[in-house]
Order: structure tokens, then C-alpha cells, then sequence
């Protein structure tokens, strides 16, 4: 993977799309950079590079922050969204599962209730001025 992640972000333009989605990453959570560089072990200057394109993260970074983000690592370097993203937050899948065993009238309650969640949060991302 070093020398994938060498390969894929060695030119400024894809560094700085790298650092593009990690932007919109960030401001989906409303987080700011000196949030997401303490959660992942960085000096608030060094996520900036990232962020602005100069540098590309090592790998162990990247790794934290596809985690942290709840996303994959190519999505990350290469802005390619797969099918298949697992849940990562083991309360969510947990209570997925419980969900199965209600009444499919319950299930779509919920199913509602989720989709209104996911539109709200849409909405105001879109509203919320970038820094």
C-alpha cells in the first residue's frame, strides 16, 4: 500500500483532491482541524498540509483517517466510493440486527425516521458556510 499511496498522490493535483475530501470529510462532522488532527495524534500545522494538498499522510494516518471518518482508503486517495462500506459503529449494527426481529411496519418507522436524520444532516452541511 506505500507504494500505492506513493503512486496515487504524487502529483499536486491529486494531493490537493486528496485534501478536498478530507475537507468535506471534516465539515460533514462539523469538526475543525485542530479536532481531527488531536483525535488522530497530529500537530494542528501538519493536518493543514494534508488538507491543503501540500502533503500526503503516511500510511498508519491515512488509516486513522479512514477510520476515523468512517470511510474507506481508497475512497480517500482516489475519491472512489464502494458498495460495500461496512458499519463500523458496533451500536448501530447492533441495533440493526434487534430491528429485524420487529414488525415490518416498525422497520419502516425507523427506516423514516434514519432517512429524515440523513436528509436534515444534508441540509444543513449544504447551509453551513465553508471556512
Amino acid at each position: 500500500m506505500v507504494n500505492l499511496m506513493a503512486n496515487i498522490m504524487q502529483s499536486e493535483e491529486q494531493r490537493r483532491a486528496f485534501g478536498k475530501r478530507l475537507k468535506e470529510l471534516r465539515n460533514q462532522r462539523r469538526w475543525t482541524q485542530k479536532e481531527v488532527a488531536a483525535k488522530i495524534g497530529l500537530q494542528l500545522s501538519q493536518f493543514n498540509k494534508y488538507e491543503s494538498g501540500m502533503h500526503a499522510p503516511p500510511t498508519d494516518k491515512l488509516i486513522q483517517l479512514a477510520e476515523l471518518f468512517a470511510t474507506t482508503t481508497d475512497y480517500l486517495l482516489t475519491g472512489a466510493i464502494t458498495d460495500a462500506q461496512p458499519i463500523t459503529n458496533t451500536r448501530l449494527l447492533e441495533r440493526f440486527r434487534a430491528l429485524t426481529r420487529c414488525e415490518p411496519d416498525e422497520q419502516e418507522t425507523v427506516i423514516r425516521l434514519i432517512d429524515a436524520m440523513i436528509v436534515k444532516n444534508r441540509v444543513e452541511a449544504a447551509l453551513t458556510p465553508v471556512a
